[in-house]
């Protein structure tokens, strides 16, 4: 299993509540509806808490670091292979996601990869 990671930072002139609120109402019901034809396993948003302090605390604690992002996007797939090729469906997906993406994303400044898991712990830890 494959997982591509997204970590987001928001437009400049967006709230972390818009943001938000646009990433879960608007792009996720975008997302869920291509999630077939791009064979996304599993789609999950990690939205970040703003605790008055928190970030302040934790830059303190790690000796300055940058701005904390505003979320993950977690993608699950099968495989490398699901995301390339030529299949016009698929590129016509992936085109209409980038679209709405600039419309809420600091896509230049929010860093995506592709990952493989290595559970530590967890539920299903043998």
């Amino acid at each position: 299993m494959i997982k591509l990671v997204f970590a987001l930072r928001r437009r400049p002139e967006m709230t972390l509540d818009e943001f938000q609120t646009y990433w879960r109402e608007t792009h996720a019901p975008l997302v869920a509806e291509r999630a077939e034809v791009l064979q996304i396993r599993r789609y999950v948003q990690v939205h970040t808490t703003d605790l008055p302090g928190l970030h302040a605390a934790f830059q303190k604690r790690n000796g300055g670091a940058p701005e904390p992002f505003d979320g993950v996007a977690e993608l699950w797939f099968d495989s490398l292979d699901v995301m390339g090729g030529d299949d016009p469906a698929v590129r016509q997906a992936q085109a209409e996601l980038l679209a709405d993406e600039a419309n809420f994303i600091d896509l230049p400044n929010s860093p995506m990869w592709m990952s493989e898991e290595f559970e530590v712990v967890g539920l299903t830890q043998t």
